[in-house]
C-alpha cells in the first residue's frame, strides 16, 4: 500500500533503528504478553496469542528480518496489524510515536540495502532517517527465517 501526502506512521524501534507501519494498517497496540509458542512453526513465529477472544499469529521481527536478538524489556510491545480479515502481531522493541508525514519526506530505500525485501522506502524526518516497512512482504513467508 503507498504511502501519500499527509499519511499517518507507526514509529517504533528494533535493533536501535526506527521503523515505521502505516497507522491505516494498525489494529492496536498492546504491551508483551504470553506467549504459546507453536511447535514446528517456522523460527520467525514466536507464537500465538489469545486478543479479546481472537487466536493472533505473532512474528519475532529481528528473526523474520535477519537482525540480532536482545533481551525484551518493559518497553517491548505488540503491533497488531490487519491482513485482510487477519490480524497479525509483530513484536518490537518499543513504539515512539504516531506521525504524520508528507510526501517530499518519502525515499525510496537507498542502494546500499540491497536486495532487503522488507524496506519500502526511507522517510527523513528532521535529522532522523525511519525505514519503512513493507507488511504484505513482512507478514508472508520468507527466506530470511533463521
Amino acid at each position: 500500500m503507498p504511502v501519500s501526502s499527509g499519511s499517518q506512521l507507526v514509529i517504533f524501534k528494533l535493533s536501535d533503528q526506527r521503523y515505521a507501519v502505516p497507522v491505516n494498517r494498525t489494529s492496536e497496540i498492546i504491551r508483551m504478553v504470553d506467549i504459546t509458542p507453536v511447535p514446528r512453526s517456522d523460527a520467525y513465529v514466536e507464537g500465538i496469542i489469545n486478543l479479546r477472544g481472537k487466536v493472533v499469529p505473532v512474528l519475532n521481527l529481528h528473526r523474520k528480518m535477519g537482525l540480532p536478538e536482545g533481551e525484551r524489556s518493559r518497553d517491548s510491545r505488540i503491533v497488531v496489524i490487519e491482513n485482510g480479515e487477519e490480524r497479525i502481531g509483530m513484536i518490537v522493541d518499543g513504539v515512539d510515536e504516531v506521525s504524520t508525514y508528507e510526501e517530499d519526506e518519502l525515499d525510496s530505500p537507498p542502494s546500499v540495502a540491497g536486495d532487503n525485501p522488507f524496506i519500502k522506502g526511507v522517510v527523513k524526518r528532521k535529522e532522523d532517517l525511519w525505514l519503512l516497512l513493507d507488511l504484505d512482504r513482512v507478514v508472508g513467508p520468507s527466506s530470511q527465517a533463521t
